[in-house]
């Protein structure tokens, strides 16, 4: 790779502007404010560009100051395809790899520039093994996002996307012909005063630069699905979200509670639904304005999500209530979450928007009969409701049940 451009100009001069245009390319078409993720996808096209304009720079003069540029920049930019991966694709193998190959690869290549054949191999196999790394990560199937507990049960939990497969498949399609080239072009300068004469420098660089130009247009196509994948599931997720508060809103409740009631019944365990609404918010909004009444509910969800068990569904099922499905939950398990939530207001609410903040709660239990959420929610409604006529501020159960 180091020679090709004195060896084929005109591919080289292709590859040159197809990573520069790509670079543009994905620029403009993701924004300067992408995820992290797509933000690494750009990194990746970025270096590539950088990584050929040192190459084209080295002719001029200082070529182990530009090469070895180039080979830092090569590598950088397949460490930030690997992170990349790893966030939309959830934990990946490979991090020592990506990490290490930026610092060591170039660090060796620019020591030992006078040897030619070592330093052509060394590269080579490190972009090689780089390479077949984020193969292995793109065949390996992805892990459940880690999403925040009150939306892992309620939404997708793939990213990015329902189905990553095509662009999954695309990136190692053009993956694997470079990995090929990269260990062709390896042996071919370690070895090749041992081989036999059946191919040339001039051969060998070019199908390396042809597996590269073939490699970086699928993986601008790739990343470029990868990302509009993700956008779309960043969409679906919002509309199924209520905004103040990052809880699921009542229909996405609703629906990942047809589940939850379903595994409770296949395994006869006991399922409870929690029904919690602020007190006094109308006097809230009256004495220290709409704002302060928002943030209060903002800081309510939060105090739901963080005294939650996982497993658990919370939702904004309301504008002033929330619901909770409280899996395997018996009798004391509504009970503890009502202390829990008290203690986390007194300790909150006071520290972060100047004065206390109060709830009432009301609790039912599945039943045989019960058809769906709704049945369940009528109960607890109605004891919600009667926590509230005792006096605010208090848990209550549903008729014959305790609490």
């Amino acid at each position: 790779m180091a020679n090709m451009h004195f060896d084929n100009p005109t591919l080289f001069n292709l590859l040159l502007v197809q990573t520069l245009s790509s670079s543009l390319l994905m620029l403009l078409l993701m924004g300067l404010r992408p995820s992290p993720a797509t933000r690494w996808a750009q990194a990746f096209m970025g270096l590539q560009a950088l990584g050929w304009l040192a190459l084209a720079t080295a002719g001029s003069g200082s070529a182990r100051l530009w090469q070895t540029l180039a080979m830092l920049a090569f590598s950088a930019s397949l460490s930030a395809l690997w992170w990349s991966l790893r966030l939309w694709l959830k934990p990946r193998p490979g991090r020592a790899l990506a990490l290490l190959a930026p610092a060591l690869m170039p660090l060796v290549y620019g020591l030992q520039f006078e040897d030619a054949s070592f330093r052509v191999a060394w590269a080579q196999f490190w972009l090689a093994l780089q390479l077949g790394m984020l193969a292995i990560g793109l065949m390996a199937s992805p892990k459940p996002e880690a999403a925040p507990r009150a939306l892992s049960e309620a939404l997708p939990n793939t990213v990015p996307g329902v189905d990553n497969r095509h662009w999954r498949l695309m990136l190692l399609l053009a993956i694997l012909p470079a990995l090929l080239a990269c260990l062709l072009r390896g042996v071919w300068g370690a070895y090749a005063k041992d081989l036999p004469s059946l191919l040339s420098d001039d051969a060998i660089n070019t199908a390396l630069g042809l597996a590269a130009y073939w490699g970086l247009s699928l993986a601008v196509l790739a990343l470029v699905l990868a990302w509009r994948a993700e956008t779309e599931s960043e969409l679906a997720r919002l509309a199924q979200t209520d905004g103040l508060t990052g809880l699921p809103d009542s229909r996405a409740f609703s629906a990942r509670s047809v589940d939850m009631i379903s595994m409770a019944r296949r395994h006869q365990e006991a399922l409870a639904m929690l029904l919690l609404e602020i007190d006094d918010i109308k006097t809230i909004t009256h004495e220290h304005g709409p704002q302060a009444a928002e943030r209060a509910t903002a800081l309510f969800a939060s105090c739901v999500q963080a005294q939650m068990r996982l497993g658990d569904l919370a939702g904004r099922v309301n504008r002033e209530q929330f619901g909770l499905l409280m899996a395997r939950c018996e009798a004391e398990g509504p009970q503890a979450m009502d202390l829990r939530m008290r203690e986390a207001l007194a300790l909150r609410a006071p520290a972060e928007l100047g004065f206390a903040l109060n709830f009432s709660a009301g609790w039912a239990k599945l039943r045989h009969g019960d058809r769906n959420i709704d049945d369940l929610m009528r109960r607890a409604e109605t004891a919600l409701y009667e926590a509230k006529r005792g006096g605010f501020g208090r848990l209550q159960a549903e008729p014959g049940l305790e609490g």
